[in-house]
């Protein structure tokens, strides 16, 4: 079975890499197949030479998911199962509208396209998010509540999710697209996303810096670890299309944690002085937009498909430590 990984480099992506490598073989659309080939998509071109090790079996596709050579080798090679991480994050679309509908809707429109010409119908995981909700006041909702996003970025997510259904009733691919909650703790350097304080509140005192808080501490964030994330991507391949009843769409359980818990944790796990590196730098932009999220979302559908989420916040930060030997 070849794989075809988007976004290969970035930090979801090298997690779904190395799984797929570790495990060998993986159960798509109900079958168990070997993974017999590779192939990476990013941006990051010298990333990806250092992610492949020289390996034989690993295609390097750098550049945009829509690049030429890309979609060629879908179209030649005809991969099983395409698995699309890449995009432009939450803070990003907002401030550059042209930059989130290319990253992402054309993007999307390009490999739906392709997968088309390879004419086999592969298995595609899409990697929506839960910013495709929107509420008045962080609340709790429902799996089932009618998506209306508030941003660009969740607007561009949701449209993506309706190209993938779509395409699966016309037989294009086999589509499932799984609506992340907020991950942390993301390794690596902050980034453009709303959500990045999420993971820099506890990535960044763990390594002896200082960190921004742009909301107050009472928010609540719906989050799952890194390894959760990756569990339910390939959970999501899994599955047998028959099972999703013809809703592509699966909205993923996570924790709901207030952001003061997490700093809780953090002080409980690394003590005081990791949690006195947290600094209130209040952002209304940023609180506006994460407001605006739901605090909680109710899954029993994901449940159901077997989905779970991580034990406890007390997990995110445990796993941060024992992924990158933070003290």
């Amino acid at each position: 079975m070849r794989v075809l990984v988007t976004g290969a480099a970035g930090f979801l992506g090298r997690l779904v890499v190395q799984e797929l490598r570790q495990r060998g073989a993986l159960l798509v659309d109900g079958r168990e197949m070997p993974v017999t080939g590779l192939a990476l998509a990013d941006i990051d071109a010298d990333a990806l030479q250092a992610m492949a090790g020289g390996q034989a079996d690993v295609a390097l596709l750098p550049g945009p998911v829509d690049a030429p050579d890309t979609l060629a080798w879908l179209r030649a090679e005809v991969p099983e199962l395409v698995i699309h991480l890449a995009g432009a994050v939450s803070g990003a679309c907002e401030a550059d509208f042209d930059l989130g509908m290319r990253d992402n809707v054309q993007a999307m429109i390009a490999l739906i396209d392709a997968c088309r010409g390879a004419g086999n119908a592969p298995v595609m995981v899409f990697s929506s998010s839960v910013a495709v909700f929107s509420c008045d006041a962080n609340e709790t909702l429902h799996e089932t509540t009618l998506p209306a996003p508030r941003s660009s970025y969740g607007t561009q997510k949701l449209i993506c999710e309706l190209m993938l259904r779509d395409a699966t009733r016309k037989g294009f691919l086999r589509g499932r697209a799984v609506r992340l909650p907020t991950i942390s703790v993301r390794p690596g350097k902050p980034n453009a996303a709303a959500s990045s304080f999420a993971s820099g509140i506890i990535r960044e005192p763990l390594a002896g810096q200082d960190a921004a808080l742009p909301v107050r501490p009472d928010l609540r964030l719906h989050l799952a670890s890194p390894e959760c994330a990756v569990r339910s991507l390939l959970q999501a391949a899994a599955l047998e299309q028959v099972a999703l009843e013809g809703e592509t769409t699966i909205t993923l359980p996570g924790i709901s944690v207030r952001v003061e818990e997490m700093i809780a944790a953090l002080r409980e796990i690394a003590g005081a002085e990791a949690a006195a590196r947290i600094r209130p730098a209040p952002d209304p932009q940023i609180e506006a937009i994460v407001a605006s999220w739901p605090g909680a979302i109710e899954t029993p559908r994901a449940h159901a498909l077997g989905f779970a989420a991580d034990d406890g916040v007390e997990t995110l930060v445990r796993n941060h430590i024992a992924r990158t030997g933070a003290a």
